[in-house]
């Protein structure tokens, strides 16, 4: 699944249940909006947290491909060394 699409999802969501938590709060409007600021610093960590686990995957994958891409340039140079000496 796109990270795009669940931070899309997520940020919707938070969206929704802000406004329908205002339009069904049966608390008077102060201790509603104290609710909302709660959650609301609630979903924010968890898109945080969400974020911070996409970069630190994203930058495993950047180094593994590294490593890969180290190992073919070694391959390719101990070929071309190869093919020079046989090439004499």
């Amino acid at each position: 699944m796109n990270s795009g699409k669940i931070v899309l999802g997520a940020l919707a969501g938070l969206a929704a249940g802000a406004v329908l938590g205002i339009l069904f709060a049966p608390d008077k409007g102060s201790k509603t909006r104290a609710k909302i600021l709660s959650k609301g610093g609630e979903y924010a960590d968890s898109l945080k947290e969400k974020c911070n686990e996409f970069v630190d995957t994203i930058t495993s994958k950047a180094d593994e491909a590294e490593k890969m891409v180290e190992k073919g340039r070694a391959k390719y140079d101990d070929m071309k060394k190869d093919v020079k000496q046989a090439s004499l």
